[in-house]
């Protein structure tokens, strides 16, 4: 299966690193002037659970045959093998 996926990872870690200190800052800036208060904390924790599952899901489509979203290769398998007949 190795030959017909690309082994590395398309997503380069200096993006992702960027990416979520960007998602931090945002996240520092709505809360230095939010009231602290029960809604406000509830809707942080809400939005930042969406946006790390974002993230993960993101992350793992990057690797489609390995991870803990895994796709089964016979389909591909199958499709090349009619193609070389």
């Amino acid at each position: 299966m190795r030959g017909i996926e690309r082994p590395e990872c398309s997503i380069q870690p200096v993006f992702l690193v960027i990416l979520i200190a960007w998602i931090v800052l945002i996240f520092v800036s709505f809360g230095y002037n939010a009231p602290l208060n029960a809604t406000v904390v509830s809707a942080f924790v809400i939005c930042s659970i969406a946006l790390a599952a974002c993230l993960f899901i993101i992350t793992e489509i990057d690797t489609l045959f390995d991870g803990l979203i895994v796709i089964s290769g016979h389909a591909m398998r199958d499709a090349l093998a009619d193609m070389s007949q």
